[in-house]
């Protein structure tokens, strides 16, 4: 605090004087008759020279501001009073002039009490007839503010505000104080920042705010009189109501007269401002997520909240938590990218209305930070009012027949991001990546393959059902498409989503391995049947083919791990939070961690380039499930799509080095829907992920993904021997002989060699030590045998098995 210079003779002065004037209001109040006695006097001199002298000044509460990305993009305000601290220099000159002609001629003058107001306050007071006058200074009105916004007990500011001659000797004599301690400029700067206004308007910049859409900066002569006229009664002179309005406009010109009183403005310049029309706009500050700035980004602003209100940095409850970002002014930058927010929130509702039942989920997420760039669902984010409900009923037959509505149109509910009873959704064959990065992390390179058969029985013990061998228990998958049976290599098996390869490699390297792979990545569990099936990972045989439950938000999350070279970061809303006083604070700061090697992330999206039309960097792509995508992005992408049984969800991630899109389509009521959800179809879950990846792209320079190395890529390669005109019994004898797992084709094929001998192998030339190698058989008539490593069977992928211990569908 800067301290003012005070003449010690006037400060005695003045203390002596308002010493025995309070002892003239205490007797008045108490005995009238003896108002004027030497004893009176004398008792309240000795009464206020015990009264404290020190100002308790708490922070009043401050609106936060959440802005996007780009630092002024507004996002949403929060508070619990709409009020903003500004300096002296961003107030208008009129505006400070305004205040002083409206509520302390001499402000300038006295000593934080204006002596001759009392007396001529108590004069006037005691006479019959005449109206009450007060004698509060601005400095006395500041120190009044200032106890009540202090105060730790509703009996305080009871205490603060009562119309009592006990407050009014306190507020004396703190106010003698704070002249002390503050110039005038302080001390004017503090009232004008916590006076009420009216109509949420706490403090002169939300004031000028919700008036007359400006700064206190910019506030006109007529402006700035009306707004010092409503500190007195913001309520009475309200100047947006028919009954205020007359109110307000003679209070406004009464402060304008009284400038002229006071020299701040000529009659003139009075004049002038007299005869301009009172205009409000009555624009009340929006608060919370409900009324964010694009009703779409409610869903985002309301991921922020909760991941707030998480973080312990801001008060060990969660009540303190809400109150330090509805009342600490803070400058919050988001990490919502208006571009990529603006393109998802079109690609949704492009797909789906929000009338509808199907939720089509977008999120988008930056690798290498974790910051998230967008979440968007076609739906309206509001509470459905109970009084006039709009919300179609559920889509789950149980909770109609009951009258329950569903979220549609309007939710406030984390879709995307899962709590407060959202579990998540089924993602089917794009958990395939979490095998790959486990059997890449046991040394097992993408070049390894696995002879797929149509149906895969399997070690994993499940409940009898369609999803086991008949009269077994044990868990036997098959693949959407008999075609898709064959010799497979995991470029190959990811780009066709080969489930007979999958199920088999995950029980190679253990389950249970898979299942870490996938939380280190950022898949994280909240259905109890997911939690209960992590204790006994070993045993969920299905997890492969994606029949857990996750978010958009955790699947974007986990791929774009892997797009940062096996950095794993926290999802973060935000990028800068600074406080009142523009510091800035370490909890907005990337939470990242190295979880997988450089190689076996780049391994790992070198096949995930397979399922969307991209080429590995050693060309052993074979199929592509959403084969579009990188013609319609047109920048190097990696990703997956995923089916579960009945097509009830859909899903599909796609991804560059700077964003990773995952898109999910489910029925958020019903998991058990009768709809099918789609993919390629204009209104499935495919265009809007690649219409989101596409236009959050455009303007930016492509980045390559890197190769992998040799050694995780190839393997330990080894020559395969020529069989070619052998018989295919000698010829399974030489490639086991070799080292090599043979199989013998049913097709035969035509070639030089005799019918029934062996016409080649598949592949021929090298491959993995331990490989399948399957053995051509020739059914004569000469030509060449097709050796072509990546022309294995395949099809479109998809997905159908059921799931061990848990009966559910996935894929």
């Amino acid at each position: 605090m800067r301290k003012r210079d005070h003449n010690v003779l006037t400060n005695a002065a003045s203390l002596l004087v308002c010493g025995l004037l309070a002892g003239v209001v205490v007797a008045a109040a108490a005995f009238p008759a003896v108002a004027m006695s030497g004893l009176a006097a004398k008792a309240g001199a000795e009464t206020f020279g015990a009264l404290p002298t020190e100002l308790t000044v708490a922070r009043a509460p401050q609106i936060s501001y959440l802005l996007a990305s780009d630092g002024k993009t507004p996002l949403a305000t929060m508070y619990d009073e709409n009020r903003r601290d500004v300096k002296l220099p961003d107030i208008s000159v009129p505006m400070q002039k305004a205040i002083i002609a409206a509520e302390d001629h001499d402000f300038y003058k006295h000593n934080g009490v204006d002596i001759n107001g009392v007396a001529r306050a108590f004069v006037n007071n005691q006479s019959e007839g005449s109206g009450r006058q007060g004698a509060s200074t601005l400095t006395m009105q500041y120190v009044r503010l200032a106890i009540a916004y202090s105060a730790t007990h509703p009996a305080d500011v009871v205490a603060a505000t009562e119309d009592t001659s006990a407050r009014k000797l306190r507020e004396m004599r703190l106010a003698l104080q704070v002249d002390k301690e503050f110039s005038k400029d302080e001390i004017l700067t503090r009232y004008l920042n916590l006076a009420s206004f009216g109509n949420g308007a706490y403090g002169i910049y939300a004031a000028s705010q919700v008036y007359f859409g400006k700064p206190p900066s910019k506030l006109k002569i007529e402006e700035a009189a009306l707004l010092a006229g409503m500190v007195k009664a913001p309520t009475t002179n309200d100047p947006t109501t028919e009954a205020g309005y007359p109110l307000a406009l003679d209070r406004r010109n009464y402060v304008i007269q009284n400038m002229v009183d006071i020299k701040a403005i000529t009659q003139q310049e009075a004049d002038a401002a007299k005869a301009t029309k009172l205009v409000v706009k009555d624009k009340r500050t929006p608060n919370g997520c409900v009324a964010a700035n694009v009703n779409a980004w409610g869903f985002f602003c309301d991921y922020f909240y909760r991941w707030w209100m998480d973080q312990e940095t801001f008060g060990s409850t969660r009540y303190d938590r809400e109150r330090r970002l509805k009342s600490g002014g803070y400058n919050v930058v988001t990490t919502i990218d208006v571009q990529a927010q603006t393109a998802a929130d079109k690609a949704v509702r492009k797909a789906k209305s929000v009338n509808s039942k199907e939720a089509a989920m977008v999120a988008v997420v930056e690798p290498g930070t974790g910051r998230v760039r967008a979440l968007a669902v076609n739906r309206q984010f509001k509470l459905d009012d109970p009084k006039n409900p709009k919300n179609k009923l559920s889509s789950d037959p149980a909770k109609s027949k009951k009258k329950i509505r569903g979220n549609y149109p309007a939710t406030v509910n984390p879709l995307l991001t899962g709590g407060d009873g959202i579990t998540g959704y089924q993602a089917g064959s794009t958990f395939k990546i979490f095998t790959i990065v486990a059997a890449l992390e046991k040394g097992i390179p993408l070049s390894y393959t696995i002879n797929a058969p149509k149906q895969f029985r399997s070690e994993y013990i499940i409940r009898p059902g369609p999803a086991a061998c008949p009269g077994t228990s044990l868990y036997c998958p098959t693949n959407s498409t008999e075609s898709m049976a064959g010799v497979h290599n995991m470029w190959s098996a990811f780009g066709r989503s080969v489930n007979t390869y999958f199920v088999p490699l995950q029980q190679q390297v253990g389950a249970e391995n898979v299942v870490k792979a996938a939380k280190r990545l950022g898949i994280n569990f909240r259905a109890q049947e997911d939690l209960d099936l992590e204790k006994g990972a070993h045993q969920w045989g299905a997890f492969t083919l994606g029949v857990s439950q996750t978010t958009p938000l955790d699947l974007a999350n986990a791929y774009a791990t892997l797009a940062a070279d096996g950095k794993y970061c926290e999802p973060i809303p935000v990028q800068e939070i600074r406080d009142p006083e523009g510091n800035k604070l370490d909890v907005a700061n990337p939470r990242c961690e190295k979880r997988f090697s450089t190689e076996v992330a780049r391994a790992a999206v070198d096949a995930a380039r397979c399922p969307v039309g991209d080429r590995s960097t050693s060309s052993r792509c074979a199929g592509a499930t959403a084969g579009n995508v990188r013609g319609d992005v047109g920048f190097p992408v990696a990703g997956k799509s995923g089916t579960t049984d009945s097509e009830k969800t859909a899903a599909l991630v796609a991804m560059t080095k700077q964003y990773a899109v995952a898109g999910i389509m489910a029925d958020p009521d019903w998991p058990q829907t009768n709809v099918q959800m789609k993919h390629k179809e204009q209104d499935g879950i495919n265009p809007p992920v690649w219409e989101t990846l596409r236009d959050a792209m455009k303007g930016k320079t492509p980045i390559r993904f890197e190769a992998p190395g040799q050694k995780i890529s190839q393997g330990d390669q080894r020559s395969i021997p020529d069989v070619k005109c052998i018989s295919v019994e000698q010829a399974k004898s030489r490639l086991k002989g070799a080292g090599f797992e043979p199989v013998v084709s049913s097709a035969k094929v035509p070639s030089s060699c005799k019918a029934g001998e062996a016409a080649g192998t598949s592949p021929d030339g090298r491959t993995i030590k331990n490989g399948v190698v399957t053995i051509q058989v020739s059914s004569g008539g000469g030509g060449t045998p097709g050796n072509n490593d990546d022309d294995t069977p395949g099809g479109p992928g998809g997905n159908q098995p059921g799931r061990p211990g848990g009966g559910r569908p996935g894929g």
